[in-house]
């Protein structure tokens, strides 16, 4: 079986957000239209508590973003979440990263509970959650594939959306358009 994973598709992560993506809210129409093609679909979100280790005034590298209950973190109004199965939080304590989808919850156990054996993957940003996601299921055994018109990158060094492409393609994981 096949699942769609759609990662942290939240408004801080698109045009105005905290922490936007440069052209963030193109992905949601492309995942939309790839939800409809899947029975299992699952939404992560970052959910983070005020103090998060990754927020710039704790020290970390980024501006304060995803905090849990604020407008900010929840999902694009416009994501199908009728098409959604489950939505898992992520980045929940101050101290864990929770870059990837895998870290801290159940998706593994959930994936294996339906019989997935491959996972087809979008979001945001390319360059962090969506390639630590990738890159997590790998580890875990799943056949991954990326959608590129569904996944947009942060880019916060010239150059990380495709150093994120190259570093899939050596993990295993297919890329399509």
């Amino acid at each position: 079986m096949e699942a769609l994973i759609e990662v942290d598709v939240q408004n801080d992560f698109c045009p105005g957000g905290a922490l936007a993506v440069p052209d963030g809210d193109a992905v949601v129409a492309a995942l939309n239209q790839l939800a409809a093609s899947f029975d299992l679909v699952i939404a992560t979100r970052d959910w983070h508590p005020s103090d998060h280790g990754s927020f710039a005034a704790q020290g970390g590298p980024w501006p304060e973003h995803c905090v849990r209950d604020t407008p900010g973190a929840q999902l694009h109004p416009r994501l199908d979440t009728s098409a959604i199965s489950l939505i898992l939080d992520k980045g929940q304590t101050p101290a864990g990263d929770g870059y990837s989808g895998f870290e801290g919850t159940e998706l593994t156990r959930v994936l294996r509970d339906h019989g997935v054996d491959t996972v087809h993957i979008g979001g945001l940003a390319l360059d962090y959650c969506v390639r630590a996601t990738a890159l997590d299921a790998r580890r875990e055994g799943f056949s991954v594939v990326l959608h590129t018109t569904a996944t947009r990158a942060v880019e916060a060094a010239a150059g990380d959306g495709e150093r994120a492409l190259a570093q899939l393609r050596d993990a295993g994981v297919r890329i399509v358009d």
